[in-house]
C-alpha cells in the first residue's frame, strides 16, 4: 500500500510538473520542495526504466516516454478524483469537482443559467471551465482533462470514443462594425468578396461555409482565425472584418454600441450545438449534475432541440 500511494504520489507531481512548466512552479503549487519534486521524478523514472523529462534552461519539455506516460497518467488521475466524488456524494457531499470546456458559440445563451441552476444545489463544488474550439478540446474530453465539452458536432459519423447530446440550435447572424462600406448590403452575394473573420480552423467548414456553398458562392474570403468572442468582437468593430455570430452578442449593450448586424435574404443554417463526453467512462457525481442543469438551460431557451 505504500508503494501504491508513493506512485500515486509521483503520477501527480508529474502532472503538476507539465502543467506548471518548471519544477519550482509545480512544488511551490503542490506545497512541497524543490528537493523533493525532483526526488519524485527520479524516483518514477527509474521505476519506469525511461527518461520522462529533460530538463532545458526554458523549461521542462516532455520526452516521447513522457508524452506517452502523461496521457495515462491523466486517466488514473481523473478516475481517482471521480471516485472520491462518488464516495463524496455517497455520504450525501456536494463538495466534488467538475471540469468542462465551452466553444465561443455558447458562453453567452447556456453556461450562465446552467451555473446559477448547479450552483443552488452544489454551492461548494469547484468549477473549472475552459473555452476553445471543438479541435482542442475534444483531446482533453478524452484524456479526461474534461468531463465534457460543449461543442459544435460537425462530423456526421460521430467522434472515436465520445457519446454526443444534443442541446441547442442557436441562431446566428452576420455582423460588422458600424458605418461599414457594406452596411446596406441585402443578400449573401454582396458580402461575397468581404474579408472575414472565421472561428472554426483552416480547412474546417462551419455554418458560414455550408451557407456559402448552399448559395451557389464561393467559401468566405478568412483573413482571421480567431478562438475567442471578445478578441472577435473588438476585430470586428475596428476593422472591415465580417464575422458570424450569436444573435444574442449582438443584443448586448456593450456590442450593440460598436457592431451592427445584417439581414440577408438568405437563411443560415443553424449549428446543432451539444455535449461531448467519453463513452466509456461514467461521469462523476458533479460532472453529471452539471449536464443535467445545462440540460434544463437549453430547453429554457427558445432555441433548444
Amino acid at each position: 500500500m505504500v508503494i501504491a500511494a508513493m506512485r500515486l504520489n509521483q503520477i501527480r507531481d508529474l502532472l503538476a510538473v507539465v502543467e506548471a512548466g518548471s519544477l519550482r512552479a509545480a512544488a511551490r503549487r503542490i506545497g512541497i520542495s524543490q528537493p523533493a519534486m525532483s526526488k519524485s521524478l527520479a524516483q518514477l523514472e527509474r521505476e519506469l526504466h525511461a527518461q520522462l523529462v529533460l530538463r532545458t534552461a526554458r523549461g521542462i519539455v516532455l520526452t516521447p516516454a513522457g508524452r506517452a506516460f502523461v496521457a495515462r497518467g491523466r486517466v488514473v488521475e481523473a478516475e481517482l478524483r471521480k471516485a472520491r466524488d462518488d464516495l463524496s456524494a455517497l455520504r450525501g457531499s456536494r463538495e466534488g469537482a467538475v471540469a468542462f470546456g465551452v466553444g465561443p458559440a455558447v458562453t453567452v445563451p447556456l453556461v450562465p443559467d446552467a451555473m446559477a441552476r448547479f450552483r443552488a444545489k452544489w454551492p461548494r463544488a469547484h468549477v473549472r471551465i475552459r473555452e476553445g474550439m471543438r479541435t482542442a478540446l475534444l483531446p482533453l474530453v478524452r484524456d479526461e482533462t474534461l468531463d465534457f465539452t460543449i461543442s459544435e458536432n460537425v462530423a456526421p459519423g460521430g467522434e472515436a470514443g465520445l457519446q454526443f447530446r444534443p442541446l441547442i440550435k442557436p441562431e446566428l447572424v452576420i455582423v460588422g462594425r458600424r458605418g461599414h462600406p457594406l452596411a446596406h448590403a441585402k443578400t449573401l452575394q454582396e458580402l461575397a468578396a468581404a474579408d472575414w473573420l472565421i472561428f472554426n480552423p483552416p480547412g474546417a467548414r462551419g455554418a458560414l461555409e455550408r451557407t456559402f456553398e448552399a448559395s451557389g458562392l464561393p467559401p468566405p474570403k478568412a483573413l482571421v482565425h480567431c478562438e475567442s468572442y471578445a478578441t472577435a468582437l473588438a476585430l470586428i468593430a475596428r476593422s472591415d472584418l465580417l464575422g458570424l455570430v450569436l444573435r444574442e452578442l449582438t443584443e448586448l449593450s456593450l456590442a450593440d454600441r460598436f457592431v451592427q448586424r445584417w439581414h440577408l435574404r438568405e437563411k443560415i443554417s443553424p449549428p446543432t450545438i451539444g455535449i461531448f463526453s467519453r463513452a466509456d467512462t461514467p461521469l462523476s457525481p458533479a460532472a453529471a449534475a452539471m449536464i443535467q442543469s445545462l440540460g434544463a438551460a437549453a430547453r429554457a431557451l427558445p432555441k433548444h432541440i
